[in-house]
């Protein structure tokens, strides 16, 4: 958990999931202190969401796996959530705003959902194709003799 807490920071972001760098867990680390701010750290093992809200939200998500993509997602903007901590004690606690927002993304990629999957059928094909163009521009930047080194 601490190196998944290190590739967040470097990424940089605010909340990384155990799979989104290979490995198959249910862990999730977070951080949502601000720029400035004494860093926070939050570890979530085996998290789940016991109950949401009725009420949803407008929040602007972008995410590590999805580079340079920024899209208003609705989500619930109150869950009760339950955890084991870095100690491996049982937590129970109700998350609200960014909080609600964050641990409910990182969740989703513990079920292979991304956030893009929660846009219109529009926002998300123009979102893929941005992504495509970006990987293909990367492409072009690699010359011949990298490729040939490629595996």
């Amino acid at each position: 958990m601490d190196d998944m807490l290190e590739t967040m920071y470097a990424a940089p972001g605010i909340g990384l999931a155990a799979i989104q760098i290979g490995e198959p867990l249910r862990i999730i680390v977070m951080d949502l202190a601000r720029e400035g701010e004494k860093p926070a750290p939050r570890y979530f093992v085996n998290p789940e969401i016991l109950t949401r809200a009725a009420e949803t939200q407008p929040y602007e998500e972008g995410c590590l796996s999805v580079p340079d993509i920024y899209e208003e997602v609705q989500r619930p903007d109150k869950v009760r959530l339950r955890y084991m901590n870095y100690q491996g004690e049982t937590i129970e606690e109700d998350c609200d705003g960014l909080y609600a927002v964050c641990i409910q993304h990182e969740m989703d990629h513990l079920e292979g959902i991304l956030f893009i999957d929660h846009l219109s059928r529009l926002k998300r094909e123009k979102a893929l194709n941005k992504l495509k163009k970006a990987k293909k521009l990367a492409e072009e930047e690699v010359t011949p003799a990298q490729k040939s080194h490629r595996i």
